[in-house]
């Protein structure tokens, strides 16, 4: 069987089911866990349940809902999230404390919780472990997706995987996003957290594709340890990796998005430096909407990476731009050397990347996003009504 993501780790089950715009998954599996979470102060329910059950550093299944968020519901939302814990955990046999919540959905609206309980009793049955599973597991958490994310990394010794939601309200703090990874590596509690942590830094706090932070963004990550233990640092990488591709696409699937955008900058003084220009361009309306024109107003990219607080010497940067294969110098130390037809050229395509060098020392980091465009104002113009 081909895998594509989640079920090929060993001791991965899953299935979801979609009516209209209501979803459902189910993912069973069990080991040491570790989560990050929004950082907007306005958190949905199951992202409060959940920042508290994950410090037992265990989960054995995670149940998602789509097509209602379960935030800003007050007392009443904890309570459904609960419920909702309770519902997967009667039909997989599991400890609800153990069952992981997430939800993603319209803002300000309470679970229709008969709906889960029935979709979950429809869903466990069907739990399996092939590439069937994974696709309409990914299929039930999508919102305003257009397509599936799923993600595989293969090393020797253990497997990553993943799957993620994510179109519109995303941006850095953790980028609405959600994440569900599965490793059957053995590893700590707490070193998993970290790695976690981390990858997630390098990777979804690096997507911005209209600059709101979800008020539900959760991922979650289970090692089943059936692998045996790996070192540190290569399953550090390996998670980035993971979460790195599962980010892009992210970005790729931006609501009403034309073109990836992806913004590279080294030469930085610390990695935190190239992390604020990178975030900054990225996440600027003037840049998206100009990469949407395919206009090579590159200034605007210059103009963001100065206002990103970090402080830089405008006569020392050089910055290109490339369609990912071809490369044109636009600045250079500071002098301007665009071939605008070229630059122009290099718009066309489905990726636009541009590379700012600041010239100030050895560290470097990326960010993706997408263009802006007439179609994210339809989507979220009329998104409840």
């Amino acid at each position: 069987m081909k895998f594509k993501s989640i079920c090929a780790v060993p001791g991965v089950k899953a299935w979801g089911m979609k009516e209209g715009k209501y979803g459902l998954a189910l993912i069973q599996a069990q080991g040491t866990a570790a989560g990050v979470f929004t950082e907007n102060l306005v958190r949905a329910a199951p992202v409060e349940l959940m920042r508290k059950q994950i410090k037992a550093g265990k989960l054995e299944a995670v149940v998602v809902n789509s097509g209602c968020a379960n935030a800003y519901t007050g007392k009443q939302g904890l309570t459904d999230a609960v419920a909702m814990s309770e519902m997967a955990g009667d039909v997989l046999g599991v400890r609800p404390a153990h069952v992981g919540v997430a939800s993603t959905g319209v803002i300000g609206r309470y679970l229709d919780l008969p709906l889960i309980k029935r979709q979950c009793a429809t869903v466990a049955p069907k739990l399996a472990r092939t590439p069937e599973a994974e696709i309409v597991t990914a299929q039930a958490i999508m919102t305003t997706d257009t397509v599936q994310k799923h993600a595989l990394v293969k090393k020797e010794g253990f497997v990553i995987s993943g799957i993620t939601k994510g179109s519109g309200m995303i941006a850095p703090n953790m980028g609405t996003m959600l994440a569900f990874i599965y490793t059957d590596a053995e590893i700590g509690a707490k070193p998993l957290s970290d790695a976690l942590k981390l990858a997630t830094r390098r990777s979804f706090n690096r997507v911005v594709v209209d600059g709101d932070t979800s008020t539900n963004d959760i991922a979650l990550c289970t090692a089943t340890g059936d692998a045996g233990k790996v070192k540190a640092a290569e399953f550090s990488q390996a998670l980035e990796e993971c979460c790195r591709s599962l980010a892009k696409q992210i970005a790729a699937d931006g609501e009403g998005a034309t073109k990836l955008l992806e913004v590279r900058v080294t030469g930085a003084k610390k990695e935190d430096d190239a992390d604020k220009v990178a975030r900054t361009v990225i996440e600027s309306p003037l840049v998206k909407t100009a990469v949407y024109g395919e206009d090579p107003n590159w200034g605007r990219v210059v103009a963001a990476a100065g206002r990103a607080g970090v402080k830089i010497d405008p006569n020392a940067v050089s910055l290109w731009i490339s369609d990912g294969k071809n490369k044109f110098p636009l600045v250079k130390s500071g002098e301007i050397i665009a071939d605008l037809k070229k630059a122009k050229e290099a718009m066309h395509g489905k990726q636009v990347l541009f590379i700012l060098d600041l010239a100030a020392g050895n560290e470097e980091a990326t960010a993706w996003g997408c263009d802006l465009t007439e179609k994210y104002v339809e989507i979220n113009g009329k998104y409840t009504t």
